[in-house]
Order: structure tokens, then sequence, then C-alpha cells
């Protein structure tokens, strides 16, 4: 019995993982670049220092995952924001944070850089 909880458990686990966040756009990586032209849209990357430096985009601005919360200050609430990772799961955790705090204009990059090549 105990067995079949456990199964279920990581089962859902795993469905709610694939499962889109509410309230998050998810964008392609075509309509992301066509953004970036738009002097009224921010682009943060979410990946760590080392990815980020490993291979990045302009204009895309890294501000790591854990350290988004501390630096909400320095994106401006009323412009858009294109949100970037390594696949998109990064990323959507990001925009949840940020939809979180008042920014309605965060776009998530369905695929991440992994797309974006």
């Amino acid at each position: 019995m105990i067995i079949w909880i456990l199964i279920i458990l990581i089962g859902g686990f795993f469905v709610s993982r694939m499962i889109p966040v509410k309230g998050i756009t998810n964008i392609t990586v075509q309509e992301a670049k066509n953004k970036r032209k738009d002097k009224h849209v921010q682009f943060i990357d979410v990946r760590t220092p080392g990815e980020f430096n490993g291979y990045n985009s302009k204009p895309f601005k890294n501000i790591p995952l854990s350290n988004l919360p501390a630096k909400l200050n320095t994106l401006d609430i009323n412009k858009e924001i294109v949100v970037i990772c390594q696949s998109g799961m990064r990323s959507a955790k990001a925009s949840k944070i940020l939809k979180k705090h008042g920014f309605n204009k965060a776009y998530n990059v369905k695929g991440g850089m992994s797309a974006w090549r």
C-alpha cells in the first residue's frame, strides 16, 4: 500500500512539473527575438553566471534565479520582461515570481537558450 502511495505522489510531482504555470505567458524564441529591437522591453537570463558566460545573447542581462527576489527593484514594473534560462523551467519559475510581485507583462521563452541557438 505504501509503495502505491509513493508511486502516485512521485507521478503527481512529475505531472505537476509538466503543466504550465497559471498566469505565465509562454512565447517562442522567434517572438522573443522579434522583441529585441523594442527599447521598452527588459530581457533577463536567470541561468547561473557560469552558464551565462558560456553562451549568452544580447540584450539579455544575467540575474540568476536565486538572486531574482533581491534584484526586483532593479527592474521596471511597467515594462515587458522577457525571461530565459537553459530549457524554460527556471525562467517559468522566475516569471511566476515576477507575476507575484506585480510584473504583469512577464514572458517565458519556451525552450530557453537550448532553442535559441
